[in-house]
């Protein structure tokens, strides 16, 4: 009852009150994980960044360090800094992982962090991004800010017309400047990039085993699979759809911007996004992917 409770908040009130009520059902998660679960291995780090831009899987990210086996073999507890006061700069407090930045690298490079600590950065192709925000803005985002007022334009103008209003709002939010900002950052060991498309494809286990391993988190493969198995997108979406709930889990396929990008929309996607794929390392328009 209080998590249903707690969830109506989350979608039919201001967006001060959102945050205190997200924050509180975080805060009692956390409560129960330290009362029930025991640390085996603690994490060699104080902290964990996970940073990120939209449509990049940061829901699916979140759900895993927040698994009570995540915390079993770290110690680390989730944290979203946007369910706490509001700042440009997030505080992240000892012992957490921080979940979802969408900060550039110049920005985090300024967040203060007092301990030690691994960074990584989520990118997947810009162009799948597009189409996926596109549906996600007109079907199923929760209705936060000005997300109501953008589904009611894209579900008046045909999808051409709508993908390019997607695109001048990445590119008005900078979302297309974090990603440049992260690829092209000094190389370091306290930072990995992971593709979106590898952390969710066919050598996921591999993928995210490193993305664990890289954050001093060694998870045993009987219990990796499991835990990737609760939170395949497949089994998200559905457990969304029961509690009936619209699901934004849509997991597009890699490339489906071939599915729906004319010359129009590529050229504007280019003007807005320079070189960016290519910087990226994903195949050109041309390239067969």
């Amino acid at each position: 009852m209080i998590n249903r409770t707690i969830d109506f908040a989350k979608h039919h009130t201001p967006n001060s009150m959102r945050r205190m009520a997200r924050r509180a059902q975080l805060e009692a998660h956390n409560t129960r994980k330290r009362l029930i679960v025991p640390v085996a291995d603690r994490c060699e780090f104080d902290n964990i960044y996970h940073c990120t831009v939209h449509k990049t899987g940061s829901q699916w990210i979140k759900a895993l360090f927040s698994d009570p086996t995540v915390y079993r073999h770290s110690g680390l507890l989730p944290y979203d800094p946007r369910f706490y006061r509001r700042r440009k700069l997030p505080v992240i407090p000892a012992g957490r992982a921080g979940l979802a930045l969408f900060h550039s690298y110049p920005q985090f490079k300024r967040i203060s962090k007092p301990g030690t600590y691994r960074a990584f950065f989520v990118i997947r192709d810009p162009r799948d991004i597009v189409i996926s925000s596109y549906f996600s803005l007109r079907n199923s985002h929760a209705p936060m800010g000005d997300i109501l007022q953008v589904r009611k334009t894209l579900r008046e103008i045909p999808m051409k017309e709508g993908l390019l209003h997607v695109i001048e709002r990445h590119s008005k939010r900078n979302l297309f400047a974090r990603l440049r900002s992260w690829a092209v950052a000094p190389s370091s060991e306290t930072f990995r990039l992971f593709r979106y498309e590898d952390l969710t494809g066919e050598r996921q286990l591999e993928e995210v085993d490193q993305l664990m391993r890289h954050c001093g988190i060694a998870l045993p493969s009987a219990e990796l699979e499991p835990l990737l198995s609760r939170y395949s997108f497949t089994k998200m979406r559905k457990d969304r759809e029961s509690a009936g709930k619209i699901s934004h889990y849509r997991k597009g396929k890699a490339g489906d911007w071939r599915n729906h990008f004319d010359d129009e929309v590529y050229a504007a996607f280019t003007a807005a996004t320079g070189n960016l794929v290519e910087v990226l390392g994903y195949p050109a328009r041309g390239a067969v992917s």
